[in-house]
């Protein structure tokens, strides 16, 4: 008779359970700073920078925005087996920061100094350099994120992990969005942005290296996991597929980050040529995340009290209202800054909880099909959040050329200005409306406290 398998015993180690010093933690959302330094530039000014800076085609810019994307969804899934299966004296996440620091730096100087080529020569650039920016991103980033689950198994530790991370990430986002444009200015020409590029890349490297070697992984994934039965994908996929609010929550995300594509990208072209400067560019950015700063503070508070999905139907709900007042007076200044920061409510979402819903739906799922698929819950969802990216940055481009825009001229045709308008009045209304239904659609946390309670009872029945 054979004998039944041997189950692993889970010791919980002292060290597993350490939570990181705050200077640690410091030092994670330092290197966390660095890389999304360079992705802010690409999200905010690359569209930008390839039409009225290199002279490419706004059309060729949008399909290369979207394929590249959707590249990058494909990428992840392939990077996180390749840390689960990295072996080394430094674990399995940190050496890749170690070995894709000067790399990841360097991709993105060459993104932002394309040469004096033949237009084509310009394109086959920028199709080479961007695609070697987004496997760069993702074998850095990818690791980056699995660190956060290595460096502690305690919840509170990895909450306030979260905290810096976040505070960094914003920070980043508004340096980028608010100084990026005034200082390759001030330069000037195609040098003005490489140089901006490079010293973005100085500070990838500096911090990476920091965070390297300031971090520690705890967590020993080898000798902690419990041996469970296989799950065929295609199980785990039909499943997935079967999570209405796993879907719910997946579309929510495509929206959000078409959204977020094009309040990030379109801007500077609406400063330019609708409002007469791009010197505008950086309070339109500064306002834009205004709500998002001040959330911070309070967001923890009123989740507790009336739920993620409650608070985030009224922030958007508030949003809506941007689009109507800047409608009042296109051209003035002070009543779009306005309507931007009403507008920038909906971002609060996306920066602050947006991955608590995601992950909740791996609790439904689990009560629905009996398994957690909570990686394939994540990638799955980070694949529809690129989508989303891609597809703002493609009708940005898209629609720019759709209106005749040509980004050497000085002044644009009517219709290419009205397409401005529609990028960043008139679309963003649109998407902001179906980021309502969806929401209103998602019930989830109303029935997540019966769910947790009914999967635990299975568990203590077996």
């Amino acid at each position: 008779m054979a004998l039944p398998a041997k189950q692993e015993t889970v010791v919980e180690t002292p060290l597993q359970q350490e939570r990181p010093a705050h200077n640690e933690m410091l030092f994670y959302g330092m290197g966390f700073f660095g890389i999304i330094l360079i992705w802010t530039m690409v999200g905010t000014f690359l569209t930008f920078y390839y039409t009225d800076v290199v002279g490419i085609s706004a059309g060729v810019v949008g399909t290369l925005m979207l394929v590249a994307r959707l590249l990058d969804g494909f990428t992840d899934v392939g990077m996180g087996a390749l840390v689960d299966r990295t072996k080394s004296k430094y674990g399995k996440a940190r050496p890749w920061i170690l070995w894709l620091a000067i790399p990841f730096a360097v991709s993105g100087v060459l993104l932002f100094s394309v040469p004096e080529l033949s237009t084509t020569g310009k394109i086959v650039y920028a199709y080479v350099t961007y695609f070697l920016l987004i496997l760069m991103y993702t074998a850095i980033s990818i690791p980056y994120k699995t660190l956060l689950g290595l460096m502690t198994q305690d919840q509170k530790g990895r909450t306030l992990v979260n905290v810096y991370t976040g505070v960094f990430t914003l920070l980043a986002t508004i340096l980028v969005m608010t100084l990026a444009q005034p200082i390759a200015s001030s330069i000037g020409g195609n040098l003005g942005w490489t140089v901006v590029a490079f010293g973005i890349g100085v500070i990838i490297i500096v911090n990476c290296l920091l965070a390297f070697s300031k971090t520690k992984e705890r967590v020993d994934i080898e000798t902690t996991a419990q041996p469970k039965e296989k799950i065929p994908f295609k199980t785990e996929f039909k499943a997935l597929l079967s999570n209405k609010y796993w879907v719910i929550i997946t579309l929510y995300c495509v929206i959000a980050y078409t959204l977020n594509a094009l309040l990030s990208g379109a801007g500077i072209f609406y400063a330019q040529y609708i409002l007469g400067s791009a010197g505008y560019f950086s309070l339109i950015a500064l306002t834009l995340f205004l709500p998002t700063i001040v959330g911070f503070f309070f967001v923890g508070r009123l989740i507790a009290r009336f739920g993620k999905r409650n608070i985030a139907i009224f922030v958007t709900c508030v949003a809506a209202f941007g689009s109507v007042i800047k409608l009042i007076d296109p051209n003035n200044l002070s009543i779009f800054l306005i309507g931007n920061t009403v507008q920038g409510f909906a971002l609060l979402p996306i920066i602050t909880f947006l991955y608590a819903m995601i992950n909740d739906t791996t609790e439904y799922g689990e009560w629905k099909s009996g398994f957690r698929t909570a990686g394939l819950v994540n990638s799955a969802a980070s694949f529809g959040m690129k989508v989303g990216a891609g597809i703002g940055g493609a009708l940005i481009g898209w629609l720019l050329a759709f209106g005749g825009y040509v980004g050497t001229l000085a002044e644009q045709s009517a219709s290419a200005e009205m397409m401005i308008l529609v990028l960043n009045i008139y679309l963003p209304l649109f998407l902001t409306i179906l980021q309502l239904i969806f929401l209103w659609m998602y019930k989830l946390d109303k029935l997540y406290p019966t769910i947790v309670a009914e999967i635990n009872e299975r568990k203590a029945l077996k």
